[in-house]
C-alpha cells in the first residue's frame, strides 16, 4: 500500500509492489510535467500501456504540437559469471540458473516479455520518479527527472550494494511521432553521432530532432526494429494498440564492486535545426543542479501556499502539475504568458476547464501572478465578446464554440479580484471584457447565443454542443441540450450580480442597469427551472419551450455560486436530491441511476464510452460544487463540514494510492467500484478538490 513520507520538499509517495500481481500494478500510473506542456508517463512497473505513455514527450509549440519522443528503455544487468537469483516470496521458484536480468516490462500479444517487475520492489515518488529493484548481487534505484523549462529528461541509474562484477546495457526505443498516432516500421528513422551526442531524426526535411547522451557509457550502433508493442488501454478503448519501435543501438558500461556506479542518460527534443549545435544546452547538465531546480520549485509552490497542512502541500503539488506557458503570435513578451493544461495526456488548454479550475488551481494555492497571466492571456484573444474554448494544436487558431467559458471567466476575474485586491488589473485589463461579454450575449454574438425577452440566455441547435455536455458521435449530439440551459443562466445571472455588487457605491448608473438586468433573469429562472413537482431544478428548456426535467448534476451550480436565483428552500431541496441521487464517493452523476439512458460504466470503443460520457459517468470536478453548496445551505456548521470532509475522503485517497500517483483521474465509471477513467489527471478535477479540501478546513 501507498505510504506518505515527509521530505524536505514535501509529502513524497511510496508504494510497495513486490509481490503485487503484476495486472493490479498496471493500474496505477505515474506523470511528471514539465512548463512547456510536455511531460513523462508511464505505469509504476515501466510497461507503457497507452500511445501517450513515454519517458519524453516534448511540445513544439508549447503547449501543443507535442511529440513522443523517447518511448521506454530496455534495462540489462549481466554478470560476469554465471549467477543463481532468488526471486522474492510468491515468486516461481523453478528459475533456472542465469546472468542476464532484463529489468524492463514490455507486453508483445499477451504476453510479457522481458518480466523486470519481477525484480522491482517499490517505486517512490517526489521531485522524479525513483524505482527499486533488488537482485541477490546488486540493488539498483533508477529515477526519472523531467526538466522543468526544456524538454528534457535524465534517466539516473545508481547501482549500490555490488557484490559481483556486472555489465550494465540501455537500449533506448524512439518514437519521434506525434502523441496522438502510432508508429510502423516503415518510419525513416536515421541516427547519427554528433559531437558527445547521438542525434535521431526522420530522414526528411523539417524533422524535430532527439538528442541522447550519456556520458558514462559507451554507444554502440545496432540498429533494430521491435514489432507490436501492445498497449492495453487503447485496446479497451477500441483504438489501434500496437506499435513498433526503432532502437538505433545500446550504451553499455561496467558496474564493479567498491565502486560508485553512478550513470545518467540524457535525452533532448529540440525543433528542426537544432542540430547545426554541436551540443544542446541542457544535454549533460548536473543531475545534481536539476534535482536542486525542482527541488527549489517545489519549495516555491509550497511556500506560496502558506500553509503547513501535508494535505494541502500534497493538493498544491499536484496543481502545479498543470500550469504551463504559451506561446502567443511569436511576439517576444508574449512568450511566457502562463495557461492551464485542462489535462494529462491528450488535452492542452481549453478555456471552460481553466476557469473553473483557476480558483483552487491558482488562487487557492496563492499564485496570483500566474491567475493574472492567465485571465489577462485569454482576456486579450476574446472575440465577438466571447472567450476562446480551445486553441488548435498545430495553428493555434483560436475557437470560440462554448457558450459557458466567458461566463466562467467573469466569474474567475471576479474571483481574482477578490482574492488579491488587485483593482488596477482588474479595471484596466479584465473589466472591459468582463462588459463586453455581458453585452454580446444580451444582444446576440456566436451560435445563438443571446437573451431572450425574459432575460434568459438561449444558445444553440440541435446540431451544436455549448455545454460542458459536448459528447457527439458521428455527428449527433448525445446529450443535446439547446436552448436555455440551467448552469448557463445560473452563471449568467452570477455574472450580473457580481458586475452589480462591484459598480454599487462606484457607478450608481452601471450598478442600477446590471442589477435590473439580474432581477429579471431571477424571476424568469424561477418561473423555468424550479419544478415544484420533483423538487429540484429543470436541466433545459429548448428552443420551442419543452422542458427537460432530467435529473442531472448542473443545477448544483444554482446554489454553489457567488449568487444564487434560489431560495434558502429551494436551495436546500436541491442539495438534497443531488446528494441523494447523484453523490458518488468520487464525485456527481451526470444521470441518475433511474433514468433509461444510464450508462454505469465508461469503456469500449469510441461510440460506448461517448454515449456514457455525460450519460451515468461520475464527474470528480462536480465535488467542489457539491461541497460548496452543502455547506452553504447548513450554514458552514461545524458538522456539515466534518460531513464534507466524508465526502472528499475517497478522492483525497485516490491523489496517493490509485490512478495516477499524484493527481485526481478525469472521470469514474457510475457503477462501482467506479473504476478511474479518461484522462489520467485532469486540472479541474484537482482543482474543485483543493476548493473543496479549503472550504471544509476553514
Amino acid at each position: 500500500m501507498p505510504t506518505l513520507q515527509k521530505t524536505d520538499e514535501a509529502a513524497s509517495v511510496s508504494i510497495s509492489t513486490a509481490n503485487q500481481p503484476v495486472e493490479n500494478l498496471l493500474t496505477k500510473e505515474w506523470l511528471l510535467t514539465n512548463e512547456r506542456g510536455g511531460y513523462a508517463s508511464s505505469t509504476i512497473v515501466g510497461c507503457n500501456t497507452r500511445e501517450y505513455h513515454g519517458l519524453l514527450i516534448g511540445s513544439l509549440d508549447p503547449p501543443a504540437n507535442r511529440i513522443m519522443a523517447l518511448a521506454k528503455c530496455l534495462e540489462m544487468v549481466i554478470f560476469k559469471r554465471e549467477v543463481r537469483f532468488c526471486p522474492p516470496l510468491g515468486a516461481s521458484q523453478n528459475m533456472s540458473p542465469r546472468k542476464v536480468f532484463n529489468l524492463s516490462t514490455f507486453e508483445f500479444n499477451d504476453k510479457f516479455a522481458p518480466q523486470g517487475f519481477t525484480y522491482l520492489v517499490q517505486v517512490r515518488r517526489d521531485t522524479g520518479l525513483h524505482f527499486d529493484y533488488e537482485l541477490e548481487q546488486l540493488e539498483l534505484t533508477k529515477s526519472v527527472y523531467l526538466l522543468r523549462d526544456t524538454d528534457t529528461v535524465a534517466l539516473v541509474y545508481d547501482f549500490t550494494s555490488v557484490q559481483e562484477p556486472a555489465e550494465f546495457i540501455l537500449r533506448p526505443f524512439i518514437g519521434l511521432r506525434d502523441f496522438h498516432t502510432l508508429q510502423k516500421s516503415d518510419a525513416p528513422l536515421c541516427s547519427r553521432w554528433l559531437g558527445h551526442s547521438l542525434l535521431i531524426r526522420h530522414d526528411v526535411p523539417g524533422s524535430c530532432e532527439l538528442f541522447l547522451r550519456c556520458p558514462s557509457m559507451n554507444f554502440e550502433k545496432d540498429e533494430q526494429w521491435w514489432f507490436n508493442f501492445v498497449y492495453r488501454n487503447e485496446r479497451q478503448r477500441g483504438q489501434d494498440f500496437t506499435e513498433d519501435l526503432w532502437t538505433p543501438g545500446f550504451f553499455k558500461c561496467q558496474v564493479h564492486p567498491g565502486r560508485p556506479n553512478k550513470f545518467v542518460f540524457w535525452a533532448n527534443l529540440s525543433p528542426p535545426g537544432a542540430g547545426h549545435n554541436p551540443e544542446p544546452r541542457y544535454i549533460g547538465t548536473d543531475i545534481d543542479a536539476v534535482h536542486e531546480d525542482l527541488r527549489r520549485h517545489q519549495g516555491v509552490v509550497i511556500a506560496a501556499a502558506k500553509t503547513s497542512d501535508e494535505k494541502f502541500r500534497t493538493l498544491s503539488l499536484a496543481a502545479d502539475q498543470f500550469i504551463t506557458k504559451r506561446q502567443t503570435d511569436g511576439v517576444p513578451e508574449h512568450t511566457h504568458r502562463t495557461t492551464v493544461i485542462a489535462g494529462f495526456p491528450w488535452f492542452a488548454d481549453w478555456g471552460r476547464d481553466t476557469f473553473v479550475a483557476l480558483p483552487g488551481l491558482l488562487l487557492s494555492t496563492g499564485r496570483f501572478d500566474e491567475a493574472k497571466s492567465v485571465l489577462t492571456t485569454f482576456a486579450r484573444a476574446a472575440d465577438e465578446g466571447m472567450i476562446p474554448n480551445r486553441f488548435d494544436d498545430r495553428t493555434g487558431t483560436a475557437y470560440f464554440n462554448s457558450v459557458d467559458a466567458s461566463l466562467w471567466f467573469i466569474n474567475a476575474a471576479f474571483q481574482y479580484l477578490n482574492a488579491t485586491g488587485d483593482s488596477e488589473t482588474f479595471t484596466q485589463q479584465l473589466l472591459p471584457t468582463i462588459r463586453w461579454i455581458i453585452d454580446s450575449y444580451h444582444n446576440g454574438t456566436r451560435f445563438g447565443i443571446c437573451a431572450d425577452a425574459d432575460g434568459l440566455i438561449t444558445a444553440g441547435d440541435a446540431e451544436s454542443q455549448l455545454t460542458w455536455m459536448d459528447a457527439k458521435y458521428d455527428g449527433v449530439a448525445i446529450t443535446a441540450r439547446c436552448g436555455k440551459t440551467v448552469e448557463v443562466n445560473a452563471l449568467w445571472y452570477n455574472a450580473l450580480c457580481l458586475s452589480a455588487q462591484f459598480y454599487a457605491g462606484r457607478d450608481i448608473d452601471n450598478a442600477k442597469h446590471y442589477k435590473s438586468m439580474a432581477d429579471k433573469v431571477k424571476v424568469s429562472f424561477c418561473k423555468l427551472f424550479w419544478n415544484e413537482k420533483t423538487g429540484y431544478l429543470n436541466d433545459c428548456i429548448s428552443p420551442d419551450g419543452s422542458v427537460d426535467p432530467t435529473l442531472r448534476p448542473n443545477q448544483i451550480f444554482a446554489v454553489s455560486l457567488p449568487f444564487s436565483p434560489l431560495s434558502p428552500r429551494e436551495q436546500a431541496s436541491v442539495v438534497n436530491i443531488v446528494q441523494k441521487e447523484l453523490l458518488t464517493p468520487y464525485g456527481l452523476r451526470t444521470l441518475n441511476v433511474q433514468n433509461s439512458r444510464y450508462k454505469g460504466t465508461y469503456t469500449g470503443a469510441q461510440q460506448q464510452r461517448d454515449e456514457a460520457y455525460h450519460q451515468g459517468t461520475v464527474w470528480p470536478y462536480l465535488i467542489g460544487p457539491f461541497v460548496e453548496a452543502y455547506l452553504k445551505v447548513n450554514d458552514f456548521s461545524r458538522k456539515s463540514k466534518k460531513k464534507a470532509a466524508e465526502f472528499i475522503r475517497p478522492l483525497m485517497q485516490h491523489l496517493t494510492e490509485d490512478g495516477c500517483i499524484g493527481s485526481i483521474s478525469e472521470i469514474f465509471d457510475g457503477d462501482a467500484p467506479h473504476k478511474p477513467r479518461g484522462c489520467i489527471a485532469q486540472a479541474w478535477s484537482v482543482a474543485e478538490l483543493i476548493r473543496a479540501y479549503q472550504l471544509i478546513n476553514s
